[in-house]
């Protein structure tokens, strides 16, 4: 398996402002525009989960070059109606299969 360089995968807990009702937090994602401006164009969503009484993890693949691009996104869109943590990130599912059957193996 070979790593693509031209793009890097990045993981984003939106956490809900707990100070909020779900209604003043859709409130301030219209009022910021978040829904039309995320992701940037060009930015692939990888999955978008709801972690209850948490709120979102999305994963992105984007280029490496666009990074601070969606760093300001997510500063002047999200903002207010969460918090943010940013993880750089990668799909473990391809190499899952092999670690397991050489567990159930007695090899690892």
């Amino acid at each position: 398996m070979t790593a693509n360089t031209d793009m890097m995968q990045l993981t984003i807990f939106f956490r809900h402002n707990q100070a909020l009702t779900l209604d003043e937090i859709l409130a301030q994602l219209k009022k910021t525009g978040f829904w039309k401006h995320f992701p940037p164009d060009g930015m692939e969503i990888v999955s978008w989960q709801v972690l209850m009484g948490i709120g979102h993890v999305v994963t992105l693949r984007l280029p490496p070059d666009r990074l601070r691009e969606l760093n300001i996104t997510v500063e002047r869109y999200a903002w207010g109606a969460f918090t943010t943590e940013f993880y750089p990130s990668y799909d473990f599912s391809a190499v899952y299969p092999e670690y397991h059957r050489k567990a159930l193996a007695g090899e690892m």
